[in-house]
């Protein structure tokens, strides 16, 4: 998969940036490219945007999930399992996705011995259309904060700057400014920029990811539920 590096790949950002979708999306393409890949959910925060909660369709694509104990079930402890730390000790691909900020990256230090040894590529997701990181300086705070808490350093940039079924090819390419800026505060360079399937940014764009919208919202999924009886 050409936009990951090395085998073991740490997705972390903002809360409401999009990780979970972008791991998502990652995970299925290496999986539809042969490889066996592990997608670790890691987020022991918030209930509502996790990947496990999507296990059936990534194990449909012959995607393994892991993640934490009862993490379906809303509980406010959810616990990790000692699985994890062995998926990431182990060869094949594996792709983490981390709680939103410094408080659900500190999850990820429990394994940093493991991570130290696998030596992973280190992927910070960006959405300038987060309310609380639509300046740059906001989010190279929260990078720092993140880096703190999970004893890793970022290695790149991803551009995640997209509404959803509402982007448009100008939500995408008047993103650039905002991620070519998070880049120079940082030194990280722009791995990617993302954009719904079906978007068409017309080649403006280097180093572009069309990715598919999985996760939902618990209000978008009502309103799905709520469209479907009235048919």
């Amino acid at each position: 998969m050409r936009f990951l590096q090395k085998r073991v790949t740490v997705v972390c950002g903002h809360y409401g940036t999009g990780k979970t979708n972008l791991s998502i999306n990652l995970a299925m393409d290496c999986a539809r490219e042969g490889e066996s890949v592990t997608l670790i959910d890691m987020d022991v925060v918030n209930p509502y945007f996790r990947s496990s909660d999507y296990a059936d369709i990534l194990t449909a694509e012959g995607v393994r999930v892991l993640g934490p104990n009862f993490a379906n079930s809303n509980l406010d402890t959810p616990s990790l399992p000692a699985a994890i730390g062995d998926a990431i000790s182990e060869g094949e691909r594996v792709i983490i996705d981390v709680g939103g900020d410094d408080a659900g990256a500190t999850a990820l230090g429990v394994y940093s011995r493991q991570l130290s040894a696998a030596d992973p590529d280190v992927m910070y997701v960006i959405n300038r259309y987060r309310s609380q990181t639509t300046e740059p300086e906001e989010a190279v705070r929260i990078l720092r904060e993140i880096e703190g808490a999970a004893r890793i350093k970022a290695d790149c940039i991803a551009n995640n700057s997209h509404l959803k079924g509402l982007t448009t090819e100008s939500t995408v390419v008047d993103s650039l400014s905002f991620a070519e800026e998070v880049s120079r505060l940082t030194g990280l360079p722009i791995r990617l920029t993302t954009a719904p399937v079906g978007v068409d940014p017309l080649n403006k764009i280097p180093l572009m990811y069309p990715v598919r919208v999985f996760v939902k919202a618990p209000w978008e999924k009502a309103g799905n539920r709520i469209a479907q009886s009235n048919r």
